[in-house]
């Protein structure tokens, strides 16, 4: 398996978003930029997509996102591929510009998601505050319990990544896990598998003992519900699967019985975990057992992102696919993932104002969709409009 110092110095065999103009090269010293994987900005693009879509309750069309076809839904891939940018982003960086300049890159680029997570939470609270007061309404849960303590407490709270409200949990787990990666990749550096091993048995030893988890003032169980010690599983999976997509100059090894092994699960998946009753279909689940449990990534939830993931970086087909013109501006949404985040948490957060205070009706819900994926897609344009002009 090639150096872990080695990553960003040639592709990865994704295919380039978008021409860039023609400049005088780098001196050797210099640190390159890594080369993006196309694959990984247009699944995060289309991640954040159902993002947006799933954050709204009875919103329509997620009935048709990833969570209602299968065990695993949009945050498994978001914090899979933040294992796997964190290696492509960081990881050569060690060797080509030092452990100092690395870590304060890492270290700005933690500060950077948590402003986002506090102006996402500051800017929550006081919508939804003005919108009680307009109201009369109260909001059932997502920053309820931290109105509840007051809105300067809660707010304090929040800032303290204490108190985690639904729908705003994700980045404070993404800024642990990014803080923690020079640690695995430092491991990684010794052993993959051993980290592997690792952080498989943290996995495990959270979903046997649910009590493993950090504080969560806003959680009925006292929680984060995104359990850290269950999700740097997948995180961790992500930075080894740049290293082996690497290896194989951009593919997984294409094994028949994998593949086939892997396509079964997700048929398996779809049966099971499908939203029949929503699609007005008879019920054809094959087993009568409960939905795996998110809060700590269940075994059967696992199993579905990883046979997902496999069959994504071991087909060419895939990987010519992601540079296809049609899908430049999903692409654009993964390559400015924060900004388009943060864009549809808010756009979310008006959709649910607007469900609980008109009833969700066809014509709203057709509104609240197209207006809050119009606004992420056509900030993702701008942004990479702005990109391409700082380039220059």
């Amino acid at each position: 398996m090639k150096s872990l110092d080695d990553f960003g110095r040639v592709p990865f065999g994704g295919v380039a978003p978008a021409p860039r103009p023609v400049r005088a090269p780098a001196p050797e010293s210099a640190p390159r930029r890594p080369v993006r994987d196309a694959r990984v900005d247009v699944l995060r693009g289309f991640a954040l997509l159902m993002i947006f879509i799933d954050h709204i309750p009875r919103n329509a069309p997620a009935a048709f996102t990833l969570h209602n076809l299968g065990f695993s839904d949009a945050a498994e891939i978001f914090v899979l591929l933040a294992g796997y940018s964190s290696m492509v982003a960081y990881g050569g960086l060690f060797g080509r510009a030092g452990i100092r300049a690395t870590l304060v890159r890492i270290g700005r680029r933690c500060l950077r998601i948590y402003l986002f997570q506090a102006g996402l939470l500051l800017a929550t609270l006081v919508i939804v505050r003005i919108w009680m007061d307009l109201t009369g309404l109260t909001p059932r849960f997502g920053v309820a319990p931290l109105l509840q303590m007051g809105l300067l407490p809660g707010l304090l709270r929040g800032l303290a990544l204490n108190a985690l409200p639904n729908y705003l949990d994700i980045l404070p787990l993404y800024i642990l896990l990014l803080a923690l990666f020079p640690a695995i990749y430092f491991g990684m550096r010794r052993g993959i598998w051993g980290v592997l091993a690792l952080s498989g048995t943290l996995w495990l030893a959270a979903n046997v003992d649910h009590t493993l988890n950090l504080p969560n003032a806003a959680a009925v169980d006292d929680g984060w519900y995104f359990n850290p010690f269950a999700w740097q599983f997948l995180f961790v999976i992500g930075a080894a699967l740049a290293v082996a997509v690497r290896a194989g100059d951009g593919l997984l090894p294409w094994r028949n019985w994998a593949a086939a092994l892997a396509f079964a699960y997700l048929a398996f998946g779809l049966l099971q975990g499908g939203s029949w009753g929503e699609w007005g279909l008879p019920d054809l689940r094959p087993l009568a057992i409960a939905a795996p449990d998110k809060s700590h990534v269940g075994p059967l939830r696992l199993l579905h992102i990883l046979a997902l993931t496999y069959l994504i970086f071991s087909a060419p087909a895939v990987r010519r696919l992601s540079g296809w013109r049609p899908l430049r501006l999903i692409d654009a949404c993964g390559r400015h993932s924060l900004e388009i985040f943060a864009a549809g948490c808010l756009a979310a957060l008006i959709g649910r104002i607007l469900y609980r205070t008109f009833d969700a009706t066809w014509p709203l819900q057709i509104a609240v969709n197209l207006t809050g994926l119009a606004l992420m897609l056509g900030l993702a344009k701008l942004l990479d409009a702005r990109a391409v002009a700082r380039r220059r």
